[in-house]
């Protein structure tokens, strides 16, 4: 009993404190000044040059592991924690899981996206390997909702 108060009480202070910082921010900025963060992909198959088509790493729970932290710290900051978006991008539960989707993913995450000159997701090409996208893209997959 006393452990469900405790829960309860830090997902509320978590939730105001996530409030109150969005709040007191003078100017949202989905992307600001985030650096991309390095994902250790060292467990995973290597998948070489080529660009996959579609996810090589799907249901894979050595994937999924390092997709979540991946995830968590590249990707949260404005699809959501736990892939639920808050507003400032799209909700990725939504997506389809198949080779379609697959090959949007893949070319969103890497290029970027780009409207009348704004910049709505940088491109992660230069940071992030085929394999931490691909194991991001594995943990998505598991939050999927229709």
């Amino acid at each position: 009993m006393k452990a469900a108060a405790a829960t309860l009480k830090t997902t509320a202070l978590v939730a105001a404190l996530i409030a109150l910082g969005s709040v007191m921010t003078p100017k949202a900025e989905a992307h600001g000044d985030v650096v991309p963060q390095a994902v250790d992909v060292s467990t995973l198959k290597k998948l070489g040059d080529e660009w996959a088509k579609q996810n090589p790493y799907r249901g894979d729970k050595e994937a999924i592991r390092v997709g979540s932290s991946a995830y968590n710290q590249n990707c949260a900051r404005c699809h959501g924690l736990e892939a639920v978006s808050g507003g400032i991008a799209p909700d990725l539960r939504m997506l389809p899981i198949d080779a379609e989707t697959d090959d949007y993913f893949i070319n969103t995450v890497r290029k970027g996206r780009v409207r009348n000159g704004a910049v709505y997701m940088p491109p992660f090409e230069a940071a992030l390997s085929q394999e931490a996208m691909w194991a991001i893209r594995a943990y998505i997959e598991t939050r999927h909702e229709d």
